[in-house]
């Protein structure tokens, strides 16, 4: 069965509907994600996707668009057990995008249930299909796809993808991180590695362990956990976050290197000038890597040095000299939210006296002691640096001052292969860094990223460049949309703002559909004159008697 997309055209079928003619009709619960599906099928992104995908199977009985989108559907409902998917797959809306030839809604001949029935992909079955495909289907496709080909296709088929789609922005601004993905303890976990961490979930060496204090001793743990290297791309207003790159990684592996090869797989792929911007923590300082990625792939690197680094002395020299120029960073300017309709003079008479509750309990709080009160932030740059003896291309130093109530002051330095003219220019891009940060911990704590259902390496991988795919992909759409800001939100909170009410009549004609509420399908009906109701009618007649013939030979009542 192929895959047939119904565009929505609700005037013509309004029309149609007005002349009693109409090919089916059901309703609808799941419309954000039938539109979701819908759109991707549209802009020709589920056929590449299925298209590229590194299948292991050569016979196909199953169609690798609908493997793909299963895979997407579950993840957009956060489940990863494929044992779920006959509940996701007749709950959801993927069903509703196939149109009535995909699937229908049935009354079962014994019990009376409703139930769905699918035509399907094969005649294999003795019994009416009840999903598309059988759920074992997906998990041994899953299972048997290899990992490194998996990364490989997410990090290049599915990034040309998006940058036919026009998803990239011309500022060029990307982001690198690695994270770590914590799973039981359970060595079966293939790739895994087991490692020490503090109570801030921070690894800690053999050497560091020794000289903590008994105290801090007892909140450290060993843990067993993979390691996920990512590149996300965004733009200063951060409208989006696509991920375009991803490596999974045993825990104890050295997440720097691979994060280079991500950059350059990523140029080699789009070619150059799509990266332009790339901002690093300290963990991937690398001197000969920060020169090929300026001098060879034309990106501008941004990164802090340690304080053991020779580069850092020798500015820091020069950073205490009088003639240096700080500049103060302005906090950030709350946005202008839009004028919001009277409210009733109860709640604005509640309100207040609120707010002047909160005042008195904020003035009775203890103040924080200067130690931990900052009072001034500034920046100053100096140009022209070459200490760094592994990077070979010039680097600018951008200090970072801020400034406590009892007075003391910290220092902290950034490098950046680019000019610097303004260093509160260069202090805000780097901030864009915790974007990175609230992606993954939006993913582990709102999609359960590391909630892996099973222990083998591919299945782990598979969960996980889903996850992120599907992400993106319902990020894309919302831009498409022109819901931008509901890419900031977590994925329960998008699906709430986009289901406000998800009872609809859907009506199908010629390949079109419209989306009427229950009350406004029923009006329409009504009003209509004798003659088209009749055509109606006999229409209705003839699809109920098809219904009651699509179970010739139903699975058993159990």
């Amino acid at each position: 069965m192929d895959l047939v997309i119904f565009e929505q055209n609700k005037p013509l079928v309004l029309e149609a509907l007005g002349n009693g003619e109409f090919d089916y009709v059901e309703s609808a619960s799941e419309v954000f994600e039938t539109e979701f599906f819908r759109f991707i099928k549209a802009k020709k992104i589920l056929n590449k996707l299925a298209e590229t995908y590194p299948t292991p199977r050569k016979k196909q009985e199953v169609p690798l668009w609908f493997y793909v989108a299963s895979n997407l559907s579950m993840r957009l409902h956060g489940v990863h057990s494929f044992n779920a998917f006959p509940m996701i797959v007749r709950s959801g809306g993927l069903l509703n995008a196939l149109g009535p030839k995909g699937a229908r809604k049935v009354i079962h001949p014994d019990n009376g249930d409703v139930t769905i029935a699918c035509e399907g992909f094969n005649q294999k079955n003795h019994y009416n299909r009840e999903a598309p495909c059988d759920q074992d289907f997906l998990r041994k496709l899953a299972k048997d796809t290899e990992a490194d080909d998996l990364m490989n296709w997410f990090s290049i088929d599915v990034v040309e993808i998006f940058k036919n789609q026009g998803a990239f922005d011309k500022e060029g601004i990307f982001i690198g991180d690695g994270s770590y993905l914590f799973v039981p303890d359970n060595p079966n976990y293939e790739g895994s590695a087991k490692l020490l961490f503090d109570e801030s979930d921070h690894p800690v060496s053999e050497e560091a362990y020794k000289k903590m204090t008994d105290e801090r001793k007892t909140g450290c743990q060993w843990r067993r956990c993979y390691k996920m290297v990512s590149l996300l791309h965004t733009n200063r207003t951060k409208d989006f976050f696509f991920l375009v790159s991803v490596k999974i990684l045993p825990g104890n592996a050295h997440e720097s290197p691979v994060l280079y090869e991500q950059v350059k797989q990523f140029v080699e792929t789009v070619g150059k000038g799509v990266m332009k911007r790339l901002i690093l923590d300290r963990g991937f300082l690398d001197g000969r890597n920060i020169s090929t990625c300026k001098k060879d792939y034309g990106i501008d690197v941004l990164i802090p040095v340690r304080r053991n680094m020779d580069i850092y002395e020798d500015a820091m020299a020069l950073f205490q000299q009088p003639d240096v120029t700080w500049v103060c960073l302005e906090e950030p300017v709350a946005e202008v939210k839009e004028t919001p309709r009277p409210k009733p003079k109860a709640i604005v008479k509640r309100e207040k006296k609120r707010q002047e509750t909160l005042e008195k309990l904020k003035q009775q709080e203890s103040s924080p002691p200067p130690e931990e009160t900052i009072v001034k932030r500034e920046a100053a740059s100096i140009g022209e640096f070459q200490s760094w003896s592994s990077c070979t291309v010039p680097l600018s130093v951008v200090a970072n001052r801020e400034t406590y109530a009892d007075g003391h002051q910290k220092t902290w330095l950034l490098v950046d292969t680019k000019e610097v003219e303004d260093p509160t220019e260069a202090s805000g891009e780097y901030h864009l860094r915790i974007t990175i940060e609230e992606r993954h911990r939006q993913l582990k704590c709102f999609i359960d990223l590391t909630k892996f259902t099973s222990r083998a390496f591919s299945m782990v991988v598979n969960q996980v460049v889903f996850i992120m795919l599907s992400y993106n992909l319902l990020q894309h759409y919302l831009l498409r949309r022109g819901r931008k800001e509901l890419n900031n939100q977590t994925l329960p909170h998008i699906r709430q703002q986009l289901l406000p009410s998800d009872n609809h009549i859907i009506v199908y004609f010629e390949n079109y559909y419209g989306l009427f509420t229950p009350i406004e399908y029923t009006y329409i009906i009504a009003s209509l004159e004798d003659k088209p109701r009749k055509k109606i009618v006999d229409k209705c007649r003839r699809l109920r008697r098809e219904m009651k013939e699509v179970m010739t030979n139903p699975r058993p009542h159990l």
